[in-house]
């Protein structure tokens, strides 16, 4: 299933949003070569990706992991490590990875952001994304494979939009062969659903002495950013937006959540 749109209109315009949703373009484009040279891509993830057993000293320097044809990472102890929990935010693994990303951020990012207002709504997909670090790292504190992608930050946005707007309606396409049908769900279905496969997904990772060198979905960072936005969206609504979107929804006679 693959969300493409709500039933939750916006009351002004989601400036945060399409900021970071830049901000993912740009790194892409200039950092990461938009993926068309394999050397470049290969390096932005082994030198700026979040590897657990960098930052908590427990994979052995020098330790090599095939990532591309004829390329391995590099275990190392260069001071940039500690700085990528948060480079790895802005960090992707290819097209698909990307364009994934920013689906699911602009279905649930504009209305949050809508209730937090801007400042606060980066603030928050920020300290999301560092909790999405944090708890792959502290699942898996000896992997040595390098980890990126906005999704963990994106979760913690998906889990306060599940707190904000339980019962909005979600557009979810359905790619069955050669059609495509749009079913509407309400938003506590898509995400409980949501959450529940990756918990169950990421259980396998919990029991084995390392993640794969193949790499592959960092659950638990998905797991953590969930956790992290519906633990933490109420802190930073803003009860002033909040009010003038329940005044104006009521006079359209739309539902408010």
């Amino acid at each position: 299933m693959i969300p493409i749109a709500d039933e939750n209109p916006t009351l002004r315009t989601p400036v945060a949003t399409i900021g970071i949703l830049l901000a993912m373009g740009f790194v892409w484009v200039v950092v990461q070569d938009a993926g068309f040279s394999a050397y470049t891509l290969a390096a932005s993830i082994c030198n700026l990706g979040l590897v657990p057993g960098e930052i908590t000293g427990r994979a052995p320097v020098g330790m090599a992991i095939p990532i591309a044809s004829g390329l391995s990472c590099v275990v190392d102890r260069e001071p940039v490590n500690w700085l990528t929990p948060f480079i790895s935010i802005f960090l992707h693994a290819g097209w698909l990875h990307l364009l994934g990303n920013a689906l699911f951020f602009w279905v649930f990012g504009n209305n949050v952001e809508d209730v937090m207002g801007r400042m606060r709504f980066v603030v928050f997909y920020l300290i999301c994304g560092l909790a999405a670090s944090a708890a792959q790292v502290a699942v898996n504190p000896a992997s040595p494979v390098p980890t990126v992608g906005a999704s963990g930050a994106i979760s913690g946005v998906m889990g306060a939009y599940l707190v904000l707007f339980p019962r909005v309606r979600v557009k979810m396409l359905f790619p069955l062969l050669i059609i495509f049908p749009i079913i509407a769900f309400p938003a506590w279905a898509v995400l409980i659903w949501w959450f529940a496969s990756q918990l169950l997904s990421g259980l396998p990772e919990m029991l084995a002495s390392q993640q794969s060198a193949t790499g592959g979905v960092a659950f638990w960072a998905h797991v953590g950013g969930f956790v992290a936005g519906v633990t933490l969206v109420r802190p930073f609504e803003s009860p002033v937006l909040v009010g003038r979107r329940r005044a104006a929804f009521a006079k359209w006679g739309i539902p408010a959540g």
